[in-house]
């Protein structure tokens, strides 16, 4: 079996998070999902659990931070294009998440945006040149400078 992640996020409103989730992409697993849980499947291979604060607290007595205020973690999926990106950061703006939190990052070999959820966790989503990125940014620079 292949190595899988499972993120789990603490949220606040699990029915208004898992309509976001599902808005930019995800799919309830319905399997792993009740009134304190919506196991949302990104890939095959990447997962976010949506935990109630109540049933977060079941894994942890450590203090819920407020995303909003403060960051634990930033979240990072690629993406296949720069179109691929701005689509689903648009679409995660109209499902009422907070567009570019962080600056957008646009080296030509890799674009980078943003989004923050309904409680504050921010993603990132971002394309990197495939050739550039095996060669290494440094090559990428180099060619840029020459032309």
């Amino acid at each position: 079996m292949p190595q899988m992640i499972f993120v789990n996020l603490p949220v606040t409103d699990l029915d208004r998070s898992t309509a976001f989730y599902e808005a930019v992409g995800a799919t309830k697993n319905p399997r792993f999902s009740d009134d304190t849980a919506s196991g949302m499947v990104i890939t095959d291979a990447i997962h976010v659990m949506l935990l109630t604060h109540d049933k977060w607290r079941q894994f942890t007595d450590r203090q819920i931070p407020d995303a909003k205020i403060s960051a634990q973690v930033m979240l990072c999926l690629s993406h296949d294009s720069r179109e691929s990106v701005d689509q689903v950061v648009a679409r995660a703006g109209t499902a009422g998440g907070r567009i570019d939190p962080n600056p957008v990052q646009d080296y030509g070999f890799m674009y980078g945006r943003s989004y923050a959820d309904p409680d504050g966790h921010i993603w990132e989503v971002m394309w990197m040149d495939a050739a550039a990125a095996e060669a290494g940014p440094e090559a990428f620079a180099a060619e840029a400078a020459a032309t």
